[in-house]
Protein backbone atom coordinates (compact mmCIF):
# COMPACT_ATOMS: atom_id res chain seq x y z
CA UNK A 1 0.00 0.00 0.00
CA UNK A 2 1.35 3.45 -0.97
CA UNK A 3 2.01 5.61 2.11
CA UNK A 4 1.78 9.40 2.13
CA UNK A 5 4.85 11.30 3.19
CA UNK A 6 4.83 13.47 6.26
CA UNK A 7 4.35 17.13 5.47
CA UNK A 8 5.60 19.60 8.14
CA UNK A 9 2.74 21.20 9.94
CA UNK A 10 0.09 18.95 8.49
CA UNK A 11 -0.76 15.82 10.49
CA UNK A 12 -1.53 12.75 8.39
CA UNK A 13 -4.24 10.69 10.04
CA UNK A 14 -4.21 6.93 9.95
CA UNK A 15 -6.51 5.76 7.17
CA UNK A 16 -8.91 3.10 8.41
CA UNK A 17 -10.24 0.31 6.24
CA UNK A 18 -13.95 0.66 6.87
CA UNK A 19 -16.20 3.09 5.02
CA UNK A 20 -17.43 4.87 8.18
CA UNK A 21 -13.82 5.29 9.29
CA UNK A 22 -13.06 7.16 6.11
CA UNK A 23 -15.73 9.72 6.91
CA UNK A 24 -14.39 10.20 10.43
CA UNK A 25 -10.84 10.50 9.10
CA UNK A 26 -11.85 13.21 6.65
CA UNK A 27 -13.53 15.27 9.36
CA UNK A 28 -11.35 18.07 10.59
CA UNK A 29 -9.16 18.08 7.47
CA UNK A 30 -8.91 20.84 4.96
CA UNK A 31 -10.23 20.37 1.48
CA UNK A 32 -6.75 19.86 0.01
CA UNK A 33 -5.83 17.27 2.66
CA UNK A 34 -9.08 15.38 2.10
CA UNK A 35 -8.52 15.30 -1.66
CA UNK A 36 -4.94 14.13 -1.12
CA UNK A 37 -6.01 11.29 1.19
CA UNK A 38 -8.77 10.21 -1.18
CA UNK A 39 -6.31 10.26 -4.11
CA UNK A 40 -3.82 8.15 -2.16
CA UNK A 41 -6.53 5.70 -1.20
CA UNK A 42 -7.76 5.52 -4.79
CA UNK A 43 -4.25 4.89 -6.08
CA UNK A 44 -3.73 2.18 -3.47
CA UNK A 45 -7.03 0.50 -4.33
CA UNK A 46 -6.31 0.76 -8.08
CA UNK A 47 -2.93 -0.89 -7.53
CA UNK A 48 -4.57 -3.72 -5.58
CA UNK A 49 -7.30 -4.07 -8.20
CA UNK A 50 -4.69 -4.29 -10.94
CA UNK A 51 -2.82 -7.02 -9.06
CA UNK A 52 -6.10 -8.89 -8.38
CA UNK A 53 -7.05 -8.80 -12.08
CA UNK A 54 -3.58 -10.00 -13.04
CA UNK A 55 -3.74 -12.83 -10.49
CA UNK A 56 -7.22 -13.78 -11.68
CA UNK A 57 -6.20 -14.18 -15.32
CA UNK A 58 -2.93 -15.91 -14.45
CA UNK A 59 -4.90 -18.24 -12.17
CA UNK A 60 -7.37 -19.00 -14.97
CA UNK A 61 -4.43 -19.85 -17.23
CA UNK A 62 -2.90 -22.13 -14.59
CA UNK A 63 -6.27 -23.83 -13.97
CA UNK A 64 -6.66 -24.54 -17.70
CA UNK A 65 -3.16 -26.01 -17.78
CA UNK A 66 -3.85 -28.20 -14.73
CA UNK A 67 -7.16 -29.26 -16.30
CA UNK A 68 -5.42 -30.30 -19.52
CA UNK A 69 -2.63 -32.13 -17.66
CA UNK A 70 -5.08 -34.11 -15.53
CA UNK A 71 -7.22 -34.85 -18.59
CA UNK A 72 -4.18 -36.06 -20.56
CA UNK A 73 -2.95 -38.26 -17.71
CA UNK A 74 -6.36 -39.87 -17.18
CA UNK A 75 -6.87 -40.47 -20.91
CA UNK A 76 -3.37 -41.94 -21.38
CA UNK A 77 -3.97 -44.28 -18.45
CA UNK A 78 -7.30 -45.39 -19.98
CA UNK A 79 -9.28 -44.29 -16.96
CA UNK A 80 -13.03 -44.80 -16.94
CA UNK A 81 -14.58 -41.92 -18.96
CA UNK A 82 -17.29 -41.49 -16.35
CA UNK A 83 -14.67 -41.08 -13.61
CA UNK A 84 -12.70 -38.72 -15.83
CA UNK A 85 -15.58 -36.29 -16.36
CA UNK A 86 -16.52 -36.38 -12.66
CA UNK A 87 -12.97 -35.74 -11.40
CA UNK A 88 -12.34 -32.97 -13.92
CA UNK A 89 -15.55 -31.17 -12.98
CA UNK A 90 -14.71 -31.44 -9.26
CA UNK A 91 -11.13 -30.21 -9.74
CA UNK A 92 -12.33 -27.25 -11.79
CA UNK A 93 -14.82 -26.18 -9.11
CA UNK A 94 -12.28 -26.45 -6.27
CA UNK A 95 -9.54 -24.56 -8.13
CA UNK A 96 -11.88 -21.72 -9.10
CA UNK A 97 -13.07 -21.45 -5.48
CA UNK A 98 -9.46 -21.14 -4.29
CA UNK A 99 -8.77 -18.55 -6.99
CA UNK A 100 -11.75 -16.42 -5.95
CA UNK A 101 -10.71 -16.52 -2.28
CA UNK A 102 -7.18 -15.48 -3.27
CA UNK A 103 -8.43 -12.54 -5.33
CA UNK A 104 -10.64 -11.39 -2.45
CA UNK A 105 -7.64 -11.48 -0.10
CA UNK A 106 -5.56 -9.41 -2.53
CA UNK A 107 -8.26 -6.74 -2.64
CA UNK A 108 -7.79 -6.30 1.10
CA UNK A 109 -11.04 -7.87 2.21
CA UNK A 110 -11.04 -10.18 5.22
CA UNK A 111 -11.08 -13.74 3.87
CA UNK A 112 -11.95 -15.31 7.22
CA UNK A 113 -15.24 -13.45 7.27
CA UNK A 114 -15.92 -14.63 3.73
CA UNK A 115 -15.14 -18.22 4.67
CA UNK A 116 -17.49 -17.98 7.64
CA UNK A 117 -20.09 -16.44 5.36
CA UNK A 118 -19.64 -19.25 2.84
CA UNK A 119 -19.91 -21.84 5.63
CA UNK A 120 -23.14 -20.40 7.00
CA UNK A 121 -24.50 -19.89 3.51
CA UNK A 122 -23.52 -23.46 2.68
CA UNK A 123 -25.61 -24.77 5.56
CA UNK A 124 -28.61 -22.73 4.48
CA UNK A 125 -28.17 -23.61 0.83
CA UNK A 126 -27.64 -27.26 1.73
CA UNK A 127 -30.96 -27.35 3.54
CA UNK A 128 -32.69 -25.58 0.66
CA UNK A 129 -30.99 -27.69 -2.00
CA UNK A 130 -31.18 -31.08 -0.32
CA UNK A 131 -32.14 -32.64 -3.64
CA UNK A 132 -29.02 -31.24 -5.30
CA UNK A 133 -26.81 -32.65 -2.54
CA UNK A 134 -28.60 -35.96 -2.98
CA UNK A 135 -27.70 -35.83 -6.66
CA UNK A 136 -24.06 -35.18 -5.75
CA UNK A 137 -24.03 -38.14 -3.35
CA UNK A 138 -25.74 -40.22 -6.04
CA UNK A 139 -23.00 -39.33 -8.51
CA UNK A 140 -20.34 -40.44 -6.04
CA UNK A 141 -22.18 -43.74 -5.47
CA UNK A 142 -22.50 -44.30 -9.21
CA UNK A 143 -18.77 -43.84 -9.67
CA UNK A 144 -17.98 -46.16 -6.75
CA UNK A 145 -20.49 -48.94 -7.45
CA UNK A 146 -20.45 -48.53 -11.26
CA UNK A 147 -23.93 -49.81 -12.17
CA UNK A 148 -23.20 -48.30 -15.57
CA UNK A 149 -20.44 -46.40 -17.31
CA UNK A 150 -20.02 -44.10 -20.27
CA UNK A 151 -20.95 -45.94 -23.46
CA UNK A 152 -23.47 -48.33 -21.86
CA UNK A 153 -27.02 -48.52 -23.16
CA UNK A 154 -29.35 -48.20 -20.17
CA UNK A 155 -33.03 -47.76 -19.41
CA UNK A 156 -33.95 -45.79 -16.29
CA UNK A 157 -36.47 -43.22 -15.09
CA UNK A 158 -38.62 -43.90 -18.15
CA UNK A 159 -35.83 -43.14 -20.65
CA UNK A 160 -33.52 -45.38 -22.68
CA UNK A 161 -30.29 -44.38 -24.37
CA UNK A 162 -26.50 -44.50 -24.42
CA UNK A 163 -24.66 -42.90 -21.50
CA UNK A 164 -22.76 -39.89 -22.83
CA UNK A 165 -21.41 -38.37 -19.61
CA UNK A 166 -21.64 -38.86 -15.83
CA UNK A 167 -21.30 -35.44 -14.25
CA UNK A 168 -21.40 -34.24 -10.64
CA UNK A 169 -25.14 -33.78 -10.34
CA UNK A 170 -26.65 -35.56 -13.34
CA UNK A 171 -26.09 -38.13 -16.07
CA UNK A 172 -26.49 -37.33 -19.77
CA UNK A 173 -27.80 -40.03 -22.10
CA UNK A 174 -28.51 -39.85 -25.82
CA UNK A 175 -31.50 -41.67 -27.25
CA UNK A 176 -31.55 -43.63 -30.49
CA UNK A 177 -32.84 -40.55 -32.35
CA UNK A 178 -29.99 -38.44 -30.86
CA UNK A 179 -31.92 -36.56 -28.19
CA UNK A 180 -29.97 -35.59 -25.07
CA UNK A 181 -31.72 -36.60 -21.83
CA UNK A 182 -30.40 -35.21 -18.52
CA UNK A 183 -31.30 -37.39 -15.54
CA UNK A 184 -30.45 -36.44 -11.89
CA UNK A 185 -28.01 -38.83 -10.24
CA UNK A 186 -30.10 -39.08 -7.06
CA UNK A 187 -32.89 -41.01 -8.76
CA UNK A 188 -30.43 -43.16 -10.71
CA UNK A 189 -28.53 -44.19 -7.57
CA UNK A 190 -31.70 -45.27 -5.73
CA UNK A 191 -33.93 -46.43 -8.62
CA UNK A 192 -33.97 -49.41 -10.93
CA UNK A 193 -31.62 -49.41 -13.92
CA UNK A 194 -31.77 -51.78 -16.86
CA UNK A 195 -28.22 -51.97 -18.23
CA UNK A 196 -28.25 -53.70 -21.60
CA UNK A 197 -24.48 -53.46 -21.96
CA UNK A 198 -23.49 -55.02 -18.64
CA UNK A 199 -23.60 -58.63 -19.87
CA UNK A 200 -21.56 -59.60 -22.89
CA UNK A 201 -24.13 -62.06 -24.26
CA UNK A 202 -27.87 -61.77 -24.75
CA UNK A 203 -30.67 -64.03 -25.97
CA UNK A 204 -32.55 -63.08 -29.13
CA UNK A 205 -36.19 -64.20 -29.38
CA UNK A 206 -38.37 -64.54 -32.46
CA UNK A 207 -41.95 -65.67 -32.89
CA UNK A 208 -42.85 -67.22 -36.25
CA UNK A 209 -46.38 -68.11 -37.29
CA UNK A 210 -46.85 -70.94 -39.81
CA UNK A 211 -49.99 -72.24 -41.44
CA UNK A 212 -51.83 -75.24 -40.06
CA UNK A 213 -50.78 -78.40 -41.85
CA UNK A 214 -47.07 -77.50 -42.02
CA UNK A 215 -44.60 -80.16 -40.88
CA UNK A 216 -43.35 -78.91 -37.51
CA UNK A 217 -40.25 -81.12 -37.46
CA UNK A 218 -39.24 -80.03 -40.95
CA UNK A 219 -39.78 -76.37 -40.08
CA UNK A 220 -37.74 -76.79 -36.89
CA UNK A 221 -34.89 -78.43 -38.77
CA UNK A 222 -34.90 -75.66 -41.39
CA UNK A 223 -34.82 -72.88 -38.78
CA UNK A 224 -32.00 -74.56 -36.84
CA UNK A 225 -30.07 -74.96 -40.07
CA UNK A 226 -30.46 -71.23 -40.77
CA UNK A 227 -29.27 -70.33 -37.27
CA UNK A 228 -26.34 -72.72 -37.47
CA UNK A 229 -25.15 -71.10 -40.70
CA UNK A 230 -24.84 -67.68 -39.02
CA UNK A 231 -21.46 -67.11 -37.35
CA UNK A 232 -22.94 -64.65 -34.86
CA UNK A 233 -25.05 -67.33 -33.15
CA UNK A 234 -23.62 -69.21 -30.18
CA UNK A 235 -23.48 -72.84 -31.30
CA UNK A 236 -23.17 -74.58 -27.94
CA UNK A 237 -21.42 -72.83 -25.01
CA UNK A 238 -20.94 -69.14 -24.38
CA UNK A 239 -17.44 -69.75 -23.00
CA UNK A 240 -16.27 -71.26 -26.29
CA UNK A 241 -17.83 -68.49 -28.35
CA UNK A 242 -16.37 -65.87 -26.00
CA UNK A 243 -12.90 -67.29 -26.53
CA UNK A 244 -13.32 -67.19 -30.31
CA UNK A 245 -14.73 -63.66 -30.13
CA UNK A 246 -11.81 -62.49 -27.99
CA UNK A 247 -9.26 -64.04 -30.35
CA UNK A 248 -10.91 -62.34 -33.33
CA UNK A 249 -10.91 -58.99 -31.55
CA UNK A 250 -7.30 -59.38 -30.49
CA UNK A 251 -6.29 -60.21 -34.05
CA UNK A 252 -8.04 -57.12 -35.36
CA UNK A 253 -6.55 -54.96 -32.59
CA UNK A 254 -3.10 -56.30 -33.28
CA UNK A 255 -3.51 -55.51 -36.94
CA UNK A 256 -4.65 -52.02 -36.08
CA UNK A 257 -1.79 -51.49 -33.66
CA UNK A 258 0.78 -52.83 -36.09
CA UNK A 259 2.03 -56.02 -34.43
CA UNK A 260 4.51 -58.22 -36.34
CA UNK A 261 1.66 -59.91 -38.22
CA UNK A 262 0.78 -56.52 -39.74
CA UNK A 263 4.29 -55.29 -40.37
CA UNK A 264 3.51 -55.09 -44.05
CA UNK A 265 1.13 -52.24 -43.33
CA UNK A 266 4.03 -50.10 -42.15
CA UNK A 267 2.77 -49.49 -38.61
CA UNK A 268 4.84 -49.42 -35.45
CA UNK A 269 4.77 -52.23 -32.93
CA UNK A 270 3.15 -51.93 -29.53
CA UNK A 271 5.34 -50.62 -26.74
CA UNK A 272 6.46 -52.88 -23.92
CA UNK A 273 4.08 -51.07 -21.55
CA UNK A 274 1.08 -51.75 -23.83
CA UNK A 275 2.05 -55.42 -24.20
CA UNK A 276 2.43 -55.72 -20.43
CA UNK A 277 -1.04 -54.22 -19.88
CA UNK A 278 -2.53 -56.58 -22.46
CA UNK A 279 -1.00 -59.62 -20.73
CA UNK A 280 -2.21 -58.36 -17.35
CA UNK A 281 -5.75 -57.91 -18.67
CA UNK A 282 -5.81 -61.43 -20.11
CA UNK A 283 -4.45 -62.82 -16.84
CA UNK A 284 -7.19 -61.06 -14.86
CA UNK A 285 -9.86 -62.42 -17.21
CA UNK A 286 -8.51 -65.95 -16.75
CA UNK A 287 -8.62 -65.53 -12.95
CA UNK A 288 -12.22 -64.30 -13.12
CA UNK A 289 -13.21 -67.25 -15.31
CA UNK A 290 -11.65 -69.72 -12.87
CA UNK A 291 -13.32 -68.02 -9.91
CA UNK A 292 -16.69 -68.18 -11.66
CA UNK A 293 -16.15 -71.86 -12.40
CA UNK A 294 -15.23 -72.58 -8.76
CA UNK A 295 -18.32 -70.75 -7.48
CA UNK A 296 -20.52 -72.76 -9.82
CA UNK A 297 -18.96 -76.04 -8.67
CA UNK A 298 -19.41 -75.17 -4.99
CA UNK A 299 -23.05 -74.25 -5.59
CA UNK A 300 -23.72 -77.50 -7.43
CA UNK A 301 -24.44 -75.65 -10.68
CA UNK A 302 -23.17 -76.71 -14.10
CA UNK A 303 -19.94 -75.00 -15.05
CA UNK A 304 -21.12 -74.54 -18.62
CA UNK A 305 -24.71 -73.94 -19.62
CA UNK A 306 -25.89 -75.17 -23.00
CA UNK A 307 -26.88 -72.14 -25.08
CA UNK A 308 -27.64 -73.94 -28.31
CA UNK A 309 -30.37 -72.48 -30.57
CA UNK A 310 -33.86 -73.57 -29.57
CA UNK A 311 -37.10 -73.95 -31.56
CA UNK A 312 -40.34 -74.91 -29.84
CA UNK A 313 -44.09 -74.95 -30.43
CA UNK A 314 -45.34 -71.93 -28.53
CA UNK A 315 -49.02 -71.55 -29.31
CA UNK A 316 -51.86 -72.98 -31.40
CA UNK A 317 -53.45 -69.70 -32.40
CA UNK A 318 -56.68 -69.09 -34.30
CA UNK A 319 -55.04 -68.82 -37.71
CA UNK A 320 -51.46 -69.99 -37.21
CA UNK A 321 -49.12 -72.35 -35.44
CA UNK A 322 -46.70 -70.08 -33.56
CA UNK A 323 -43.12 -71.20 -33.09
CA UNK A 324 -40.73 -69.61 -30.62
CA UNK A 325 -37.10 -69.33 -31.73
CA UNK A 326 -34.27 -68.48 -29.32
CA UNK A 327 -30.58 -67.97 -29.94
CA UNK A 328 -27.71 -66.46 -27.97
CA UNK A 329 -25.26 -63.95 -29.41
CA UNK A 330 -22.77 -61.30 -28.35
CA UNK A 331 -24.41 -58.08 -27.24
CA UNK A 332 -22.75 -56.14 -30.04
CA UNK A 333 -24.50 -58.40 -32.59
CA UNK A 334 -27.97 -58.34 -31.01
CA UNK A 335 -29.86 -56.06 -33.39
CA UNK A 336 -27.91 -57.13 -36.44
CA UNK A 337 -28.79 -60.76 -35.81
CA UNK A 338 -32.41 -59.94 -34.96
CA UNK A 339 -33.18 -58.00 -38.14
CA UNK A 340 -30.98 -60.20 -40.34
CA UNK A 341 -32.72 -63.41 -39.30
CA UNK A 342 -36.13 -61.79 -39.72
CA UNK A 343 -35.27 -61.14 -43.35
CA UNK A 344 -34.01 -64.69 -43.83
CA UNK A 345 -37.12 -66.19 -42.22
CA UNK A 346 -39.36 -64.17 -44.50
CA UNK A 347 -37.39 -65.11 -47.61
CA UNK A 348 -36.19 -68.69 -47.07
CA UNK A 349 -39.09 -70.34 -45.22
CA UNK A 350 -41.59 -69.85 -48.10
CA UNK A 351 -38.93 -71.12 -50.50
CA UNK A 352 -38.75 -74.28 -48.39
CA UNK A 353 -42.54 -74.77 -48.64
CA UNK A 354 -43.68 -73.16 -45.38
CA UNK A 355 -46.46 -70.60 -45.64
CA UNK A 356 -47.14 -67.63 -43.42
CA UNK A 357 -50.86 -67.43 -42.60
CA UNK A 358 -53.01 -64.37 -42.27
CA UNK A 359 -56.32 -63.95 -40.45
CA UNK A 360 -59.11 -65.66 -42.38
CA UNK A 361 -62.82 -65.80 -41.97
CA UNK A 362 -64.92 -68.47 -43.72
CA UNK A 363 -68.47 -67.40 -44.46
CA UNK A 364 -70.99 -70.11 -45.42
CA UNK A 365 -74.11 -68.84 -47.17
CA UNK A 366 -77.26 -70.94 -46.96
CA UNK A 367 -79.75 -70.22 -49.69
CA UNK A 368 -83.40 -70.41 -48.59
CA UNK A 369 -85.49 -73.04 -50.26
CA UNK A 370 -87.52 -71.78 -53.14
Amino acid sequence: MIQTSDVPGIPVPEIPESGSGWLKALQGLSFDDAISNMANGLVSFSFKLLIAILVFYVGKYIIRKIYKVVYTVMVNRNMDPSLTTFVLSFIKMVLYFILIITVIGILGLETSSFLALFASAGVAIGMALSGTLQNFAGGVLILLLKPYKVGDYIEAQGYAGTVKAIQIFHTVITTADNKAIIIPNGGLSTGSINNYSLEHYRRVDWKIGLSYGCDFNAAKAKILEMLDSDERVVKHYIEEDSLNHEVANNDSDECKDGLPGCAAQGKEELSWWQRLRMRRRRHQEEIQARLKEKISLNAGLPVKVDRSPFVGLDELADSSVNLVVRAWTHSSNYWGLYFGMNERFYKELPEAGFDFPFPQLDVHCIHPKE
